[in-house]
Parts: structure tokens; sequence; C-alpha cells
């Protein structure tokens, strides 16, 4: 347990996350009672990186092949679960074997209201808004009478 690094315990229980890997390299870490390892360390955005152990980085390998430089933008979904380690059951993180399909954010009125002036302002595609968020009908309606009246 490593409070620098994401692990089992990051996880509330039967919780998956899907997160994205921003890069992944090898270097020194420092574990409990100051020992000095040499880890894969995939950095993960909005969250502490994850250090890989072969288990994980052949499930990543498997996902995206086996060059890490190549994992950069990918996306992978965590669980806890439990292994055996030493003769003890231990918990750890895990990766799917498949990437769990993230559910569209739904925008309150005042966050659709802020949306839909970036998208007249130019600064946000309609089309943009309508794939990165789950719309109401209200909320489809209302950007379509925008979008038309410009």
């Amino acid at each position: 347990m490593n409070p620098d690094f994401i692990g089992a315990y990051s996880l509330d229980p039967g919780q998956d996350l899907t997160v994205t890997i921003s890069h992944v390299v090898r270097e020194q870490v420092t574990g409990n009672g100051g020992k000095k390892e040499e880890c894969t360390v995939a950095y993960l955005q909005g969250q502490k990186p994850f250090i890989l152990n072969a288990t994980n980085s052949k499930s990543i390998a498997k996902l995206y092949g086996p060059f890490i430089e190549d994992w950069a933008g990918r996306q992978i979904t965590l669980f806890a679960t439990t292994t055996k380690l030493a003769g003890e059951q231990v918990e750890c993180l895990r990766i799917r074997p498949k990437v769990a399909a993230r559910k569209k954010e739904q925008l309150s009125p005042e966050r659709f209201k802020q949306a839909v002036g970036a998208v007249l302002s130019g600064r946000f595609s309609a089309d943009k808004l309508r794939s990165d968020y789950e719309l109401t009908q209200e909320q489809q309606d209302a950007l379509n009478a925008q979008v038309q009246t410009t």
C-alpha cells in the first residue's frame, strides 16, 4: 500500500474505474521502508499513477500491443480483487479485458446554457456537444432552435 499511487484501496467494493493513460515510463519507486525498485508506472489523467506489475502490463499489452509508448491516450478499466501473495490473500487492482463504455454526463440547466453560449460563440460545436453529453429531448430541441437561428 503506497499512498502516492492508486491501488485496490482507492476503489469502493464492486466499483470499476475507467481511466485514460497519459503516459507510461520506467522509473525508480520508493516503497514502504525506503526500498527502491525500478517499476513500470502508468500515469493516469485525473488519478494517482498506477504501478504496473507483470499481470497488469500483460493485460494492457493484450488490449493495445506490447509497446508502452503506444499506451498513451488509451483507456483501461480498473477493478479491485484479491490474489495470493506469499501464501496470503491480498487486495490488488486488475484491468478488465475490455474497456467499459463511459456513460455520458447530463448537463444541468445552467451548464447547458453555458454550453449553448460556447456553441454560439464558435468555441464548441453543436455536434461535439451532442456526442459528449447526454442531452434531454428538451435540451436537444433548444439546441436545434438556437443553431438554426444563427
